[in-house]
């Protein structure tokens, strides 16, 4: 960026290149307006970023945000990104032992495929009954809620009328999930299977009263109108190279390498001072729209911050010359872990996962789930590696809240590393070490990233990869029109803190872009 395009005005100056911050830009560039995206980072993309972690190896992962459920359709078709999805026909295998045999649970493949792995773990067609009515029930929610999210914010009452239905109603929003899970199904591993899609990111217990959960489980089933979770093909930096091109081709001016470090506004016209290599500069705007979390938000504008938020998670790349042979011999690994391979998540297991933590101790069996890009979009390996059979491993593990990181977060994270995989082990034919490709120094392709490490490579507060408990998808007490707006008339918070944020939807994004342009100034 020139010293000459620093001095001028803009319509809106967007604080951090992140996807919430590329959409926000593509939109008020396409309206016409002047924007500047200042980056502190030397490149965009923020966690949704695909990348080379293995020295000499040519495999691009998605290194943090890894799927994608809740990307409305129209950001893609409004902005015209040259970006698509895979489906995954496998939802998810999670495997057990049941009569000192190997066995589990493949959920998807078909109905038919469906109904019998049902049966064959629980001996009725009882469970997979039960799971048909409950998640016909969250995909009529999902049909109903998922458009409102890029509408104005409904009120509360409003979003009921819309969702017309009490139980549901009920259950999702009114008491904890657990008592819905532990109502409508009998076997401890599918109510564990249930329940993990209220906990990716989330510190909860099933029957945690401040219904954390709930708000968590609501955003894993609603993405498009379905709930289904999919694979962007190229890795998520296909997405955010995609949407910086759209904000460029546009005309925004996407500056890397520029740390905003204050907003001084009157409500009516911003500052906003930047620092890079070579110096401090100030960019003038109408509008600041910050793709932040609420608490650097409140650092740059002075106020006083929010309560911190923590992250609860462990994630794990690996680079496998072969996916690992499975103890159930009735599972191909091409499928068991095309979908989410659900690890120690049984129902009770999650809850001991949860007590252990909350007392400061690591898991004993730490729950995790694991999913394979490449057998979905092989395009991610380069061609050698494609053709000798190589595979992408994603791990997510749940219970591990920042808090357990901090006497020693090398030590720690190498600790709950080592339990995690040993839990993974207890279901394979062979260990899982045995299968990991090395790079070109000889080191295992594995990398792990606590919330610790997340807060230090992305300025994520305590690593939490929502910026702060996520929100119900409707008004409450100092929500604005759109869920974006501050105590500042003419700042904005577009990023995964704004209500209805959270996961890779450009939602906060396209709300703020939407805010100024009703703004019409």
């Amino acid at each position: 960026m020139s010293a000459s395009q620093e001095s001028r005005t803009y319509d809106a100056v967007i604080i951090g290149g992140g996807h919430n911050g590329l959409v926000a830009a593509a939109y008020l560039a396409r309206a016409g307006r002047s924007v500047l995206v200042l980056e502190r980072l030397d490149h965009t993309g923020g966690a949704a970023v695909s990348t080379r972690p293995f020295t000499g190896v040519d495999a691009r992962l998605s290194r943090y945000s890894y799927l994608v459920s809740l990307l409305p359709r129209k950001i893609v078709q409004d902005l015209g990104l040259d970006f698509r999805l895979a489906t995954r026909t496998i939802s998810s295998y999670t495997p057990t032992e049941r009569g000192g045999r190997p066995t589990g649970l493949l959920v998807g493949g078909g109905e038919q495929r469906t109904r019998e792995a049902f049966a064959r773990l629980t001996g009725s067609e009882d469970e997979y009954r039960a799971w048909q009515r409950f998640y016909d029930m969250t995909g009529r929610v999902a049909r109903r809620v998922f458009p409102t999210l890029t509408e104005p914010l409904p009120t509360r009452e409003e979003l009921r009328r819309a969702v017309d239905d009490e139980e549901a109603w009920r259950i999702l929003f009114e008491e904890p999930l657990g008592v819905a899970v532990e109502q409508n199904f009998k076997d401890d591993l599918v109510r564990g299977v249930v329940l993990t899609d209220a906990l990716i990111g989330t510190f909860a217990d099933a029957h945690d009263p401040s219904l954390t959960q709930n708000r968590c489980f609501l955003y894993h089933v609603i993405g498009g109108g379905t709930g289904a979770w999919d694979v962007p093909v190229g890795g998520m930096g296909a997405l955010t190279d995609a949407l910086a091109d759209a904000a460029r081709a546009a005309g925004a001016v996407i500056a890397t390498g520029h740390r905003a470090v204050r907003i001084d506004t009157d409500g009516r016209t911003a500052e906003v001072t930047h620092r890079t290599a070579d110096g401090e500069g100030v960019a003038t705007a109408r509008h600041v729209l910050v793709n932040a979390s609420p608490q650097e938000l409140a650092t740059l504008t002075g106020d006083t911050p929010p309560p911190p938020a923590e992250g609860a998670q462990l994630k794990v790349n690996m680079l496998l010359k072969r996916l690992p042979r499975l103890r159930d011999p009735s599972v191909d690994p091409r499928e068991a872990f095309a979908g989410t391979f659900h690890i120690a998540e049984g129902y009770g297991q999650l809850a001991a996962a949860h007590a252990q933590a909350a007392a400061g101790e690591l898991p004993a069996a730490p729950p995790s789930e694991i999913y394979c890009h490449s057998l979905t979009d092989p395009s991610i390996l380069g061609p050698d590696l494609a053709a000798q059979g190589y595979q992408t491993l994603t791990l997510f593990g749940l219970h591990t809240p920042a808090r357990l990181f901090e006497r020693d977060n090398d030590a720690v994270r190498e600790e709950l590393l080592k339990s995690t995989l040993a839990q993974l082990d207890a279901h394979l034919a062979e260990p899982l070490a045995d299968c990991l490709a090395t790079d070109a120094e000889g080191r295992p392709c594995l990398e792990a990233r606590s919330p610790l490490d997340l807060e230090r490579d992305l300025g994520l507060p305590g690593g939490n990869i929502f910026h702060r408990e996520l929100s119900w998808p409707h008004t409450q007490d100092g929500t604005g029109r759109w869920g974006v707006e501050t105590r500042h008339a003419n700042v904005l918070l577009c990023g995964a803190g704004a209500v209805r944020g959270g996961g890779v939807s450009g939602v906060p994004g396209h709300n703020a872009a939407m805010a100024v342009l009703e703004a019409g100034d």
